[in-house]
């Protein structure tokens, strides 16, 4: 045992550590209690998973909590799911059994009463939402100060999946919101598993304090991996897909029907369908069907039934998840972890992956990738996902690499969401007043100018989203009160229409959009029928039947980073046969490479196909390849004799009247520079991409467009590289 910490711990914790028969105490728990107990920084832990991080952080946090009590909450534990939060109330309040620090739960699933004993008793440990965290600052500032007048320490978990995100910068917004309502500067905490870039992330822990941020717990991947890969390619004939598609199913439930493990989606849909099949195939081979669905469009009870059969079944349990189970909920030992499709990022397999192992230290991962032969692109006989799912592995393997976390330049959406919240929360504010309390939150200092901002105000008025008083003072307005009256609007992420699908006075899960009556529909991995909609309260009462139906959720795939495109163009160019492929990968792999080759595209960016079209692979990212088809479709069009467009996540595909000569002359010629971005969107394009955008004038909806999902100066690169190539 190491002593050293051991000893410094309270006696409530040292007991719990006795009753766990806990030989040592690992490396990443004796690093962050010096961190904690011997300095006064922002600590961040970074850890891989499993490997003690909660408990490195809670042990030094309770025992000066324990040696120095508070007179409110004393630890505030923001989580990004309820799931999450739910799980470690589990864990805490175990740790917490001896002591007298008491612990609450606080989301929208915890019952009145519960907040009402945290608010009478103020103390001990807090876990939240950033969602929670809106609400109360907005509606019951009283109570925040109450709670948190003398708080001393915030857990930010899972911080990987907040950097880089409007809901990140909400939760930066929401802490200096409270520190400066409280006149309390607590430390802050960061938990994760899958950070790379560590000085960004300590930036952005520190984001808007006078304080440091220490990293602690950095260490290599120490389990053993396990990778496989298998590719299935529809043929063009329906008779022969159908074939391939009964393979594929066979192929998967012999993989994993016998194990603890997950499914792994991009999708709400595939996990759907993917469970449907399953349980199909099980039923027709009279073997117990052990298949579950966990997503976010899951009702919570049925989630947490999943949750619960892969933690405690003794035998096998197969869940197919969208990143719902991608953090950290205590879902046990996985025997292996899948995933379907090609995984956006290098993070998110890296996530997904630490998911198996726990008990035998030898973390296993299959991917299964299923393309389309589509007749009308010949581009598409190219494996895509099969690529990016090795260059993902490749990456990971060679360099320990994963995407930086980059803030968004011009977070429009958030500033408006704040502005409305601050308002809230104080009444009334005079225009100086409101732009000295939003612009110095910590998202939006150096990013948004005092103009922008004035900008957003006067639309904001023009629209009566706010409304000005007879004394010049700014109020939430009557399009304003609408939105911020309804439980959505604490919420930066963008919210769908939810119709919630009803069984026996038991919801199964939400739908986007509302089906027909009589319309059947799989849900949670069985299949329903409509029996009747009420429409008012957006409730659809169906019964089990037999269906294959699979709705449609609205969503947008992530964007893939430029070293992935590029490491795709190398997987191409090398003849490595990667140990991990299967039998079929390896031969769609040298198809691949075969086809590429002839193309011309590993070699040439820009080629002609055997039609006339041109195809345009520069093997960069989805910003660039976004910004290139704007050019295209917008400011280009008509110089460069441009026709229909089309766009893959990997290449474009497009007609011109000009000949290839004078394409690539015109493109060398090209002069457009960041001051000249806007001309990038036609004027009659107005793109919504974040939740409030709708807030946005038109020329702030284009300023973000551009500045957000954009790369200008790389796609003129590009473009002037053609003549080169």
């Amino acid at each position: 045992m190491s002593k050293t910490a051991f000893e410094r711990y309270a006696p409530f914790i040292q007991a719990y550590i006795y009753r766990k028969n806990w030989a040592d105490l690992r490396e990443v728990q004796v690093e962050a209690c010096d961190a904690i107990m011997d300095t006064d920084q922002h600590v961040i832990i970074a850890s891989g998973t499993a490997s003690g991080k909660t408990e490195a952080a809670f042990f030094p946090m309770l025992t000066l909590l324990e040696e120095k009590p508070s007179t409110s909450v004393g630890i505030l534990y923001i989580g990004p799911l309820k799931a999450l939060i739910n799980d470690q109330f589990e864990r805490l309040s175990a740790l917490l059994d001896d002591s007298d620090i008491p612990v609450w739960p606080w989301h929208g699933d915890v019952a009145q009463s519960v907040k009402q004993r945290a608010l009478r008793q103020g103390r001990g440990v807090l876990q939240i939402t950033p969602e929670s965290l809106e609400a109360m600052l907005m509606q019951h500032s009283g109570d925040a100060v109450k709670l948190f007048r003398d708080l001393r320490f915030v857990v930010i978990d899972e911080i990987h999946a907040l950097m880089g995100t409007d809901r990140g910068l909400q939760t930066l917004c929401l802490l200096t919101r409270l520190e400066r309502a409280t006149n309390c500067m607590p430390r802050r905490i960061g938990l994760s598993a899958t950070l790379h870039e560590y000085d960004t992330a300590q930036a952005w822990l520190a984001a808007g304090t006078d304080r440091q941020a220490t990293v602690t717990g950095i260490q290599v991947h120490k389990r053993s991996i396990a990778l496989h890969v298998e590719s299935f390619l529809l043929p063009k004939d329906e008779q022969q897909a159908a074939e391939t598609m009964r393979v594929y199913n066979e192929f998967l439930y012999n993989a994993c029907h016998t194990q603890k493990c997950i499914l792994f989606s991009n999708s709400r849909g595939k996990a759907e369908a993917v469970i449907a099949d399953l349980k199909e195939l099980a039923q027709r081979r009279k073997e117990a069907d052990v298949f579950y669905v966990h997503h976010g469009s899951v009702s919570a009870d049925l989630r947490h039934d999943a949750e619960s059969a892969l933690r405690e079944s003794k035998g096998p349990v197969v869940a197919a998840a969208t990143l719902t189970l991608e953090l950290g909920i205590d879902i046990g030992d996985l025997d292996a972890t899948f995933q379907l499709g090609a995984p956006f990022s290098c993070i998110s397999f890296v996530q997904r992956l630490g998911r198996s192992g726990r008990r035998t230290g030898k973390s296993q991962m299959m991917f299964v990738t299923l393309a389309d032969r589509m007749e009308e692109r010949p581009m598409d006989a190219i494996p895509w996902e099969l690529l990016q799912t090795i260059a993902v592995i490749q990456l990971y393997l060679e360099e320990r690499w994963v995407e930086p976390s980059v803030q968004k330049p011009k977070p429009f959406s958030v500033l408006a969401h704040q502005t409305l919240s601050t308002l809230m929360t104080y009444g009334e504010l005079l225009p100086a007043t409101l732009a000295a309390r939003v612009l110095t939150l910590p998202a939006f200092q150096g990013s948004i100018t005092t103009e922008e901002y004035q900008l957003l105000l006067r639309h904001m008025l023009e629209e009566d989203i706010l409304e000005r008083m007879d004394n010049g003072g700014i109020i939430i307005g009557l399009k304003g009160a609408k939105v911020t009256s309804h439980y959505s609007f604490y919420s930066v992420f963008q919210n769908e229409e939810t119709w919630h699908v009803i069984h026996q006075e038991h919801e199964v899960g939400t739908l986007d959009s509302c089906p027909a009556a009589q319309e059947a529909f799989i849900l949670a991995g069985r299949a329903w029928q409509v029996l009747t909609i009420d429409e008012e309260r957006q409730m659809i009462y169906v019964k089990p039947i037999k269906n294959r139906r699979i709705p449609s959720w609205h969503g947008r795939g992530g964007d893939i980073h430029e070293r992935i495109a590029q490491r795709m163009r190398h997987v191409l160019m090398e003849d490595t046969m990667y140990p991990y492929l299967g039998q079929q990968a390896v031969q769609h792999l040298a198809e691949a490479r075969e086809i590429t080759r002839q193309a011309g595209i590993l070699k040439h960016q820009l080629t002609v196909s055997t039609d006339g079209n041109y195809i345009l692979c520069p093997w960069r990212g989805s910003k660039i390849i976004r910004t290139i088809h704007c050019l295209l479709s917008g400011l280009l069009k008509e110089s460069f004799g441009i026709g229909r467009v089309y766009a893959s996540p990997y290449y474009l595909q497009f007609s011109s009247t000009l000949a290839p000569e004078a394409f690539s002359e015109l493109a060398k010629a090209l002069q457009l520079s960041e001051d000249d971005a806007q001309k990038t969107l036609s004027p009659e394009k107005k793109p919504t991409i974040d939740k409030y955008d709708w807030m946005l004038s038109d020329t702030l909806l284009q300023s973000a467009y551009v500045a957000n999902q954009l790369d200008i100066s790389g796609a003129v690169a590009v473009l002037h590289g053609i003549a080169d190539t």
